[in-house]
């Protein structure tokens, strides 16, 4: 990127805003490690907490999930793991396969 070129701002919802800010403030990692992980500037974390201590109740709270929902997500989930551990165990075995010695007889 040229640095005459400025940057485009990224916007971000407010439902994003209140899980980035939950998730700092729950999960008990830093603003810096948090922002990371979304891929995000800390910086923003920071903006964000001080725009609700200024006024409280500008962003909405996440709503919970339901049981029902906990449920459907975690069967999807576990569907995703079974599919991917398929995969993994197909690549295992065609790497094994691959990396055999040819059992033509030559010796080269």
């Amino acid at each position: 990127m040229n640095e005459s070129t400025p940057r485009a701002r990224r916007k971000f919802s407010a439902e994003f805003k209140r899980a980035a800010l939950d998730r700092w403030e729950a999960g008990g990692k830093t603003r810096k490690a948090v922002a990371a992980e979304l891929g995000i500037s800390e910086w923003n974390l920071r903006d964000w907490r001080q725009d609700v201590e200024r006024s409280p109740g500008t962003m909405p709270t996440v709503r919970p999930k339901t049981i029902a929902e906990l449920e459907v997500e975690n069967q999807r989930l576990r569907q995703e793991n079974q599919s991917l551990r398929n995969q993994r165990d197909i690549l295992k075995k065609s790497l094994g396969i691959l990396s055999e010695p040819l059992m033509n007889g030559s010796r080269t």
